[in-house]
């Protein structure tokens, strides 16, 4: 039985692309996703694409939330032996010791710019596997 239908001007063209591209023809591509829509297991069938990127979605922020970890771990451990190890500034050499701040800065700077664009990271230096190994303590 042949029918005719009506599609927006945007899904026409996205169709006769996606027939040009697989070689097939139209009609054969509209058979085929109002056979899935309509099959009895459509549901199940996206329930389980579904399922499964919520799956990876999960595991993605898992190891995001690793990462965030480490990170905050990281700085506070940095600040924390700093705040130890820094002495109180006399007021006479303040100018100097500012300037070679700057300048230990920029050099920071450079060296982070570096590692993040051409690494190792921290995070392959340090495993997500070995228990504790964000929170423990040096």
């Amino acid at each position: 039985m042949k029918r005719s239908i009506r599609l927006r001007h945007d899904i026409a063209r996205r169709l006769a692309d996606q027939a040009i591209a697989r070689r097939t023809s139209q009609a054969a591509i509209i058979e085929a996703a109002l056979d899935s829509f309509l099959s009895p297991d459509a549901a199940e069938r996206l329930e389980a694409a579904l399922s499964r990127r919520l799956d990876r979605i999960t595991r993605d922020l898992g190891r995001l939330e690793w990462h965030v970890a480490l990170s905050n771990e990281t700085l506070a451990l940095f600040i924390r032996n700093w705040l130890n190890v820094m002495p109180v500034l006399p007021d006479s050499g303040r100018d100097e010791v500012r300037a070679q701040g700057r300048e230990r800065w920029e050099r920071f700077v450079e060296a982070l710019s570096r590692r993040m664009e051409q690494g190792p990271r921290l995070t392959t230096e340090v495993s997500p596997d070995v228990p504790n190994s964000v929170s423990g303590s040096l």
